[in-house]
C-alpha cells in the first residue's frame, strides 16, 4: 500500500507534458509581449526591451545551434525586433536574425515548429498554412522581415541540395508605397531537417519590362473605378497587380536575363550550410 500511495504521489506531481524547446521560447516571447504591451514608454522601459530581445536571442540559439552563414556576422539576433504589440514590424518570424551591412542580405534561421507556429498567428493576414503554400506566397515575404510590403513578381527554379527537402526562391519588389516597378529582391527559403533557412537579398538584380506585361497593365489601369466599391481606386490596382504580375511569372523564363537571375538565386542558396 505504501508503495502504491509513493507512486500516486509521483503521478501527481509529474506535469501533464514536458514543455518543448520552442514552447519555453514562445512562452517567454508572450511573456513579454504582454508586459511590453501595457507598459509606458520611458527610458527604463526601452532598456528592459533591449534585455528582453536579448534574452529571446539566447533561448533561439539554444533552438537552432551554431549557425553559420557566408558573407554574414556569426552572432545572430531576435529577428522578432519590437515586443510592443502595436508598434510597425510586430510579429516578424521568430528566429534568429543575420544581416549584412547596410542590411542589403538579411537571413533567418528557424525551426518548422516555430514556422508552423508563426504562420497560425498570420492566418488572418491571408497567410496559408501548409508551408509550401506559404514560400510560394508573397505573404510570407511581406511579413517575415522588414516593414515593408513585397510583391512576387515569379518563382526561380533553383535546383534543391539532396540534404533539404524544401528549396524555394522568388524574384520580387519590395516597398512602402508603389510595388509595381523592375523586381531586384531575391528571397530563398531551404529546408533541411527540422531547420528553416532563409535569405533576402535587395538590389541583387537588373531586370527590364516585359512590353506584353506592360501592355496588360495599362489596360487594367484603364478601366473605370467601379463607384459601388468604396476602395475603387485601389481595388483596380490591385486587380492589375494581380494580372501584371502573373503575366510576369509567365513570361520572365523566355527573358535575356532570366538564367542571370536563376543562377543569382542558386548562389544565395550556397551561402547556407546546408549539408
Amino acid at each position: 500500500m505504501r508503495s502504491l500511495a509513493l507512486l500516486c504521489l509521483l503521478v501527481l506531481a509529474t506535469p501533464a507534458y514536458a514543455a518543448t524547446p520552442e514552447q519555453h521560447y514562445l512562452d517567454l516571447r508572450d511573456r513579454y509581449i504582454a508586459k511590453f504591451s501595457k507598459a509606458k514608454e520611458s527610458d527604463e522601459i526601452y532598456k528592459q526591451h533591449d534585455a528582453a530581445l536579448k534574452e529571446l536571442a539566447g533561448a533561439l540559439r539554444s533552438l537552432v545551434g551554431p549557425v553559420t552563414i557566408k558573407g554574414l556576422p556569426t552572432e545572430g539576433k531576435s529577428n522578432v525586433d519590437t515586443l510592443f504589440k502595436n508598434d510597425i514590424g510586430f510579429g516578424h518570424l521568430d528566429g534568429l536574425g543575420f544581416a549584412s551591412e547596410g542590411d542589403k542580405t538579411q537571413a533567418v534561421v528557424t525551426t518548422t515548429a516555430l514556422l508552423k507556429h508563426w504562420l497560425a498567428e498570420h492566418r488572418d493576414d491571408g497567410m496559408p498554412q501548409e508551408i509550401g503554400a506559404a514560400l510560394r506566397s508573397d505573404r510570407f515575404y511581406y511579413y517575415a522581415i522588414q516593414d515593408a510590403a513585397f510583391a512576387k513578381y515569379a518563382e526561380l527554379p533553383i535546383t534543391k541540395p539532396a540534404s533539404a527537402s524544401t528549396a524555394v526562391a522568388v524574384l520580387g519588389v519590395r516597398g512602402n508605397g508603389d510595388l509595381k516597378g523592375p523586381p531586384d529582391e531575391i528571397d530563398v527559403v531551404a529546408i533541411q531537417g527540422d531547420k528553416v533557412f532563409f535569405v533576402a537579398t535587395s538590389d541583387a538584380v537588373k531586370t527590364a519590362p516585359i512590353p506584353p506585361c506592360e501592355k496588360i497593365w495599362k489596360q487594367m489601369m484603364a478601366k473605370p473605378v467601379d463607384k459601388k466599391d468604396p476602395r475603387g481606386d485601389m481595388t483596380r490596382e490591385d486587380n492589375a497587380m494581380a494580372a501584371f504580375t502573373a503575366c510576369f511569372a509567365k513570361e520572365a523564363p523566355s527573358q535575356s536575363w532570366f538564367a542571370a537571375i536563376v543562377k543569382k538565386a542558386q548562389s544565395q542558396l550556397d551561402l547556407l550550410p546546408l549539408r
